[in-house]
């Protein structure tokens, strides 16, 4: 799995794998249950490499984020997003320290565990996908 065809799709739970394009959208694989449909143009989407959280200084890309959990949890699953907002809080400051806590809400610190532990149980080793990244940039 790459991490540049990784998206989240509004109004559907998980996150979903591109497989192919189509005329008018795309061919998506849900990466929680394997099942595969079409999401087309009427649909609001989102490239995780994309999708970046406010911090004091820069805004940090999402996969810098993932990097960090992936550290701090040794490829392990972080805590539930179910914890409580005190408790998710704690964790993703230990993980972002500078974090912009005005702009960046626990519901997103839901979502960004959320997805993080989905990754992981999908199997995605987030140590491997920097070289791919940068591979590519060059």
């Amino acid at each position: 799995m790459e991490f540049n065809k990784v998206i989240a799709v509004t109004g559907k739970p998980g996150l979903f794998q591109i497989l192919s394009q189509t005329k008018t959208g795309v061919i998506v694989k849900s990466i929680v249950d394997g099942k595969r449909f079409p999401i087309t143009a009427t649909h609001n989407v989102s490239l995780l490499e994309n999708i970046a959280i406010y911090t004091y200084e820069e805004d940090v890309p999402l996969l810098v984020v993932f990097k960090s959990m992936f550290e701090k949890t040794e490829g392990k699953e972080a805590i539930s997003h179910k914890e409580s907002g005190k408790k998710l809080e704690a964790f993703f400051s230990e993980v972002l320290p500078g974090y912009d806590e005005e702009r960046v809400y626990t519901s997103n610190i839901k979502k960004v565990i959320q997805w993080f532990n989905i990754l992981v149980k999908a199997g995605l080793d987030f140590s491997k996908v920097e070289s791919i990244t940068e591979a590519e940039k060059e």
